[in-house]
């Protein structure tokens, strides 16, 4: 169960973080100002669904930290899940058999994700 107060201050954290107010906070995640005035003000518990946009929109927010305050805030590269499966360096849009062999063996650093909002995710290969 979700202590209530504790979530307002990890809520409270996460705008003070980013620099939002209340409201621009809530058109970023898309919910209705007022859920956030509520929520803030200990008159409504958080829904799964605030959390999911919270987290989706957020994505250095860790989930089990904004839940239970451990963890850490903002995530670090170490806490983002691995990729498992690089991303094959040629691509074909038709089957031309197997691809050829590279001459020199490169392996992927790092990949960065950039989303329209002006977050990002980073990934270690």
């Amino acid at each position: 169960m979700v202590n209530t107060s504790d979530f307002v201050k990890r809520l409270e954290t996460i705008l003070r973080h980013y620099d939002l107010s209340a409201a621009v906070f809530a058109d970023k995640i898309n919910v209705q100002r007022s859920s956030i005035s509520h929520l803030l003000s200990g008159r409504n518990k958080p829904s799964l669904e605030f959390v999911l946009k919270l987290v989706k929109t957020f994505p250095e927010v860790n989930l089990y930290w904004l839940l239970n305050g451990k963890g850490e805030f903002p995530q670090t590269e170490e806490g983002l899940p691995k990729v498992s499966d690089p991303a094959p360096s040629t691509y074909s849009t038709k089957d031309d058999g197997p691809l050829p062999k590279s001459t020199s063996e490169k392996t992927i650093e790092k990949i960065v994700i950039f989303y329209d909002d002006g977050t990002f995710r980073s990934y270690n290969g």
